[in-house]
């Protein structure tokens, strides 16, 4: 009996299922989006490629302080007078005999110029004690306070206060000409705790108004204010004095 002749369903079927090929393994499937064809694979590879430039590519430089550097001098004088109840010492350690770790000391002193012929303002702040000091019958102390000009505005600064010598503190920051000042100031003490005689090195500043410069007394135990500074007269004091 002779065999049916195959249907076209069947032979059309059997022809598509003969042409299949298998995958081949590593090589990168395409899939299609609209009739294109896209390897997965590939993009990938673009990917992780971009990722890694990005991460070691050059980082921009970081802006350049565009501040000044120059280094300019100004001379102060801080003199307590015995006419503002300061400073004001704070026990606060156990040890009420003598001074001790803890202890607070709120301070105000007058502030001149350099020259000693102009009143400037005061200082103002807190000085926290550290260390007692008996071999050099002193004290070591962690200040902060600002020194006030009047219309110029305001130096902060912080720092060691070594009442047996010459101490250097940071110049924090100010106010009205003084902003953005930084740098330091040498802590000369003549007689403690009522005539001390500062350098500041400021950089980060326009150059300082006429009216702050002057050539200095040199420090000595004697120096003392222009009566006309000491009474704060108009042509011997800055304008808006903080008293």
């Amino acid at each position: 009996m002779a065999a049916a002749p195959a249907s076209p369903v069947s032979a059309k079927a059997a022809a598509s299922s003969g042409s299949a090929r298998p995958a081949r393994v590593g090589v990168p499937s395409m899939v299609g989006f609209g009739g294109r064809l896209r390897s997965v694979s590939g993009g990938r590879k673009k990917n992780s490629a971009a990722v890694r430039a990005s991460l070691f590519a050059p980082k921009p430089a970081a802006p350049k302080d565009a501040r000044p550097t120059k280094v300019q001098e100004l001379y102060v004088y801080e003199l307590n007078e015995r006419d503002r109840e300061s400073p004001a010492y704070l026990r606060l350690s156990a040890k009420q005999s003598e001074n001790a770790l803890g202890d607070l000391v709120p301070f105000t002193n007058k502030v001149y110029n350099g020259s000693l012929d102009k009143r400037i303002g005061i200082t103002a702040g807190i000085c926290i004690l550290i260390q007692h000091v008996p071999e050099r019958n002193g004290d070591r102390y962690e200040a902060i306070y600002s020194l006030y000009f009047g219309d110029y505005g305001h130096i902060t600064v912080q720092g060691p206060y070594l009442t047996y010598e010459e101490s250097y503190l940071a110049v924090t920051g100010g106010s009205g000409v003084f902003e953005g000042a930084y740098g330091q100031v040498k802590l000369h003490q003549i007689v403690f705790p009522f005539k001390i005689f500062y350098t500041f090195y400021l950089k980060g500043i326009p150059d300082l108004p006429r009216e702050l410069l002057c050539t200095p007394v040199p420090p000595s135990p004697t120096v003392e204010p222009t009566p006309a500074a000491k009474a704060a007269e108009p042509h011997a004091c800055l304008n808006n004095f903080t008293n």
